[in-house]
């Protein structure tokens, strides 16, 4: 990225000289010269550099929401999520003084059928993508609140305009009557930035909710979506760095927690590769060269990278717990509870985000420890459990669905002879989709196994109670993970399949069942076995309602119904192409 102007040289330039298109350029160069101190780790310095014109500048404050909103999304701290929020809105509100009183979205249809579109000045056209990119970042900070799905929905129809806008804007660009401005390619990354996000995130949705945005004129286009962010990534203009983080969160995060856990990590050491270069000492890449080798199976490169990123800067502490959280579940894939312990422990005192899942997380990696086992300051993983509903917190008036499944899980340990979870560290790290990391490294696998089966003969050896069911579905989910990881295919099918079969006896923990389904679809999926994939899929979406971590779970099914189907179609056009030949 070529930073055109100094700190020093863009603040000492004088207003009064200014014309519209040399005011405009002048504050694209300063924000991309923000940008370059935020990569560089001077968060304070960045703020402060933009503050003074953020009241004035549409693309000074709209930079300015953009790292608080960068900063909300990495700390998933409440305070850091309202003022980022609030700063947004501000955004949105001067973007709107810029804006022709009758707009792209408006006046697309009439203008395009004229010789020019002389009628927006760059300005305008500017303020109508700021506009639009201010309610899509609002939107995101809708969905980082709340998975859930309703929620979601309420975010796509007010971003409808947002929506909208980008369209307009896409076929602008693209149309012979299209009038470059001098700073177009930073217009241009702007729409492909909107318009990319769009696409890849609508794509992702469970069908019954695309069903309903798309009566309301939403669709999306997963390939489309991932050109223009590739596009936007390649080019050379302010949103170039904000394609590439997009992408890289979707390739290291989304395709992963929300997906199958097949992930194009190629495109992403790509992606990462000339920003690590260039900023090799930049928080954020090397948080992200972390996750890719998590990503890869290669835990102890990814425990390297973890620490060099906290390493690499002091004065944004609340980016440490990110690094900490990635920590913690590392020691957790090479069954080190104590090192989980420590993390879980210090997320649970520097962190707002939820202190019931970090105090949970303490209490389930306590119960994971061995008899002989010291327990750290004197803590009690009963107390400790105990203690989770009561630090439950909302965030715009909604609980975290991570929350709500802790809160369940230790509902258990009020009796006065509480019946402990079997491995709640293990079950845990199911819902953030670990065990396709271990399974990258049969070692860890084997190691995990090797616990799973411990706690299955404790609960065979046990007497009946009100969660013996539940517990040993939980188990048999796990050790199917296990097996499969291992290439025992058959016996993970046993495991998987014998859930289903005590599904009306399972009391509490109805999640098991349809997420039972997802796992042996996508066993099934792994031997070409895609026809009856889908139709266990399809029973995993329509049957089965209001269980923990629904939204998570049908994020999953659509990601493996797409790929499932997707098969089925290769295969019917290469049977086609054998007939024809």
């Amino acid at each position: 990225m070529a930073f055109l102007t100094t700190w020093k040289e863009a603040a000492s330039r004088k207003s009064d000289r200014r014309t519209p298109e040399s005011s405009l350029h002048e504050a694209l160069d300063q924000c991309m010269t923000a940008l370059d101190l935020f990569l560089t780790n001077q968060f304070s310095e960045a703020l402060s550099y933009l503050k003074p014109r953020t009241k004035e500048s549409m693309y000074h404050s709209l930079t300015y929401a953009t790292i608080l909103e960068m900063q909300a999304m990495m700390t998933f701290d409440p305070q850091d999520i309202l003022l980022a929020g609030n700063m947004m809105k501000e955004a949105q509100m001067l973007c709107q003084r810029h804006r022709r009183k009758s707009s792209v979205t408006d006046s697309f249809s009439s203008l395009v059928n004229r010789p020019t579109l002389g009628q927006f000045t760059e300005e305008e056209i500017h303020a109508e993508v700021c506009y639009a990119e201010c309610l899509l970042q609002r939107a995101a900070l809708t969905f980082l609140q709340d998975e859930n799905m309703v929620s979601f929905i309420k975010g796509g129809i007010k971003v409808r305009n947002s929506y909208q806008t980008y369209k307009e804007l896409d076929s602008l660009v693209q149309s012979s009557q299209y009038c470059k401005g001098e700073n177009h390619p930073h217009f241009e990354g702007g729409v492909k930035l909107g318009v990319g996000a769009f696409n890849l995130t609508l794509s992702m949705l469970p069908t019954r909710i695309l069903r309903l945005l798309e009566f309301v004129g939403f669709s999306g286009n997963k390939d489309y979506g991932l050109l223009q962010l590739e596009e936007g990534a390649s080019g050379h203009s302010f949103r170039s760095v904000l394609c590439v983080m997009l992408l890289l969160c979707y390739h290291t995060f989304l395709t992963f927690v929300l997906g199958t856990g097949n992930v194009n990590i190629e495109e992403a050491e790509k992606l990462l590769k000339p920003y690590l270069n260039r900023y090799p000492k930049g928080a954020i890449f090397l948080f992200f060269a972390g996750r890719i080798e998590v990503i890869k199976g290669n835990i102890d490169a990814a425990i390297r990278r973890f620490e060099e990123c906290c390493e690499a800067q002091q004065h944004w502490k609340q980016f440490h717990h990110m690094c900490y959280w990635e920590l913690m579940w590392c020691f957790t894939y090479k069954g080190q509870w104590k090192m989980s312990y420590f993390y879980a422990d210090l997320l649970s005192k520097e962190n707002c985000w939820s202190k019931a899942t970090y105090i949970y997380m303490k209490a389930a990696y306590l119960s994971m420890f061995g008899k002989e086992d010291h327990k750290p300051f004197g803590d009690d993983e009963v107390e400790l459990f105990r203690a989770v509903p009561g630090l439950k917190l909302k965030i715009a008036g909604k609980s975290l669905p991570t929350e709500k499944f802790a809160i369940r899980k230790s509902r258990r340990y009020f009796s006065s002879n509480p019946i402990s979870l079997p491995v709640p560290a293990l079950e845990m790290m199911y819902i953030w989709n670990g065990y396709a990391v271990i399974g990258k490294q049969p070692k860890l696998t084997d190691g995990i196994l090797e616990i799973i089966t411990k706690a299955e003969e404790m609960l065979e050896k046990g007497p009946e109670n009100e969660y013996s069911v539940d517990d040993e579905c939980l188990v048999k989910l796990l050790k199917g993970l296990c097996l499969k990881y291992l290439g025992r295919v058959q016996e993970a099918e046993e495991n998987f399949r014998s859930i289903s079969a005590n599904e009306k006896k399972i009391k509490y923990d109805h999640y098991l069942i349809p997420n039972a389904l997802l796992e042996l679809a996508l066993l099934l999926m792994e031997q070409d076995r895609n026809e009856e994939a889908v139709k266990l899929l399809e029973s995993a979406k329509q049957n089965y309602k209001n269980y923990s971590m629904e939204s998570r779970t049908h994020f999953r099914i659509q990601a493996a119904t797409l790929q499932a189907k997707s098969s089925l179609e290769n295969s019917s056009r290469s049977m086609v192409s054998s007939v024809s030949l």
